[in-house]
């Protein structure tokens, strides 16, 4: 169906969209936390689709262009340290390397889908489909990239309002799954389907959740994961996870108009807000007091002018959301080499990942503490060890994550340190990090205290010990007399007389380790000056009485 003339102007010309869901990884076996290089697990596997990505920056330097340079000097030293490494001067250094590892699978070649029922398909070129990992935190970040070409506005709105969704939040009266892709497929390079979307099949999750208290993955998502499993699944899976924040995941949209100009405001807040197509030409999706702001709070309008290499370009930040409008006409917004397009897939990607992943840490290590609470049982020794070890490993690895990942600022260019800002804003990154912090910090100070009252308990033993050892002591070597003269015996009665002193002396000192508390009860009462005889002697009979 032809689209009315007015709306001509808001063709999408070329769409990029990135969609970067975090995953906490889980433990492997009885550790307190996943491996420190989980990657080297998956790679080890024959047969899987991922594979260590060999970059310009970790591959053949001739590579290097003039966009990675750029990439490169836009953040700052430690940013750098923790994006890139240290270069390629200490081969084999580990401490040289850089805290991210990427894997890449390269088979799917397309995604096919149809928004709604009864629309047309589309087929969404697959750009790379990357799993992020991190040294030392458990977590992965699934990064896929797609990209289309001549859609019309209400089609891109859906695209990036109904594509990014782990599962269907619901199902209408007809069954038709809620906010979510109506069909979505994962093709080959020869047009082979490799997975397909079971979102209408509602049967299969509301089972699932009953059973698991845990939501099931979409059959495409799923498997594009593989050999990474969820943790609540049956399947066998080398490493396993666990969804850690909202089932819609974060994205990013680069978005080239015939003109940006003709887009109303209705239009750019639901691109901002992600919030899908309006029903009606114009309205807005919130009411006017809830919008009044949105420009100051989620646009970054520096370059939205008619002057400048790309006029009309707008940045709009939600946090969840990053979406960058512009001319499709606009030689310098549409280069891949320097222009806007290169800063959208490069610069801006990784501001947008530094964020999301650092939430998805915070978010993990709160997650990591609850667990342990959980598991945690005072009447079982062992399991007290266990749960101190868990809080230990907590401890060290927010430590590390704090030296080594966590940033109030990544750049210096005006644009990236803004865009890093409005983004650690609206994703709260500061109070969460506070109130991660102030948790592991009272657990820590938890098991300070523990150990202090421990230490205690076993100087008050030794004490009471030392204090009743003393009488025999010093009765038995009162001016070095021996009450048995056995110097002059045969060895093997002086070695029985050793031995039964020796078991003597060693049962006397367990039975009074044994009553230490009691006899420690008793010296309080005997010290008090206040109390009468009477109620010592009930104190030092009382260390013999059965019961608490």
């Amino acid at each position: 169906m032809s689209e009315p003339v007015a709306t001509t102007a808001k063709q999408v010309r070329r769409l990029h969209q990135i969609l970067l869901w975090p995953l906490r990884l889980m433990p492997i076996g009885a550790a307190p936390g996943a491996p420190r290089r989980p990657w080297e697990l998956l790679l080890a596997q024959g047969e899987q689709p991922w594979r260590e990505v060999v970059d310009e920056y970790t591959g053949d330097a001739a590579r290097f262009h003039e966009r990675h340079y750029q990439e490169f000097v836009t953040f700052l030293p430690y940013v750098q340290r923790f994006l890139y490494g240290e270069g390629r001067s200490r081969p084999g250094d580990a401490l040289g390397e850089s805290g991210m590892k990427v894997l890449r699978r390269d088979d799917v070649a397309s995604l096919r889908l149809r928004s709604r029922p009864g629309e047309p398909q589309l087929c969404l070129d697959v750009v790379h489909i990357d799993l992020y990992f991190f040294f030392d935190v458990d977590v992965v970040l699934l990064n896929v990239e797609l990209a289309a070409s001549d859609l019309a506005l209400r089609q891109a709105q859906d695209l990036l309002y109904r594509l990014g969704r782990a599962y269907p939040s619901g199902w209408d009266a007809q069954g038709l799954p809620l906010h979510t892709l109506a069909e979505a497929e994962w093709l080959g390079h020869e047009g082979q389907v490799f997975s397909a979307s079971d979102a209408g099949q509602r049967e299969r999750f509301i089972a699932h959740v009953a059973e698991h208290r845990a939501p099931r993955l979409s059959a495409h998502w799923d498997w594009l994961l593989r050999p990474l499993v969820s943790d609540q699944s049956e399947a066998a899976g080398v490493l396993r996870f666990r969804q850690i924040e909202y089932y819609r995941m974060p994205m990013m949209a680069y978005l080239a108009l015939d003109d940006p100009g003709a887009l109303s405001r209705s239009d750019f807040v639901r691109l901002g807000l992600v919030t899908g197509a309006a029903a009606d030409e114009g309205g807005l999706p919130f009411s006017e007091p809830y919008l009044q702001d949105f420009e100051q709070r989620y646009c970054y309008d520096r370059f939205w002018s008619a002057a400048g290499a790309a006029p009309q370009t707008r940045y709009l930040c939600s946090g969840h959301a990053l979406i960058v409008v512009g001319r499709a006409d606009a030689e310098f917004f549409c280069c891949r080499d320097r222009g806007v397009l290169a800063q959208f897939r490069h610069q801006h990607f990784l501001v947008f990942l530094i964020a999301h992943f650092q939430k998805a840490a915070l978010l993990m290590f709160s997650d990591r503490l609850v667990e342990a609470l959980r598991r945690l049982n005072i009447n079982d020794a062992d399991n007290v060890r266990r749960f101190k070890r868990a809080i230990r490993a907590s401890f060290e690895g927010f430590l590390r994550f704090s030296h080594r990942y966590w940033f109030h600022a990544v750049a210096e260019q005006a644009q990236t340190r803004a865009l890093y800002r409005m983004s650690a804003q609206h994703l709260e990154l500061d109070p969460l990090y506070a109130e991660v912090k102030s948790r592991i910090g009272d657990m820590s100070d938890y098991l300070e205290t523990d150990n202090l009252r421990r230490q205690a308990n076993t100087v008050v033993r030794l004490t009471v010990v030392t204090i009743f050892g003393l009488i025999g002591t010093i009765t038995t070597g009162f001016l070095g007399m021996n009450l048995l003269a056995e110097s002059e015996a045969p060895l093997w009665q002086r070695l029985l007389m050793f031995g039964l002193t020796l078991g003597a002396t060693v049962a006397l000192t367990v039975y009074t380790m044994v009553k230490s508390k009691r006899l420690s009860d008793f010296l309080d009462v005997l010290s008090d000056e206040r109390l009468p005889g009477m109620a010592k002697l009930r104190a030092f009979a009382a260390v013999w009485r059965s019961g608490p």
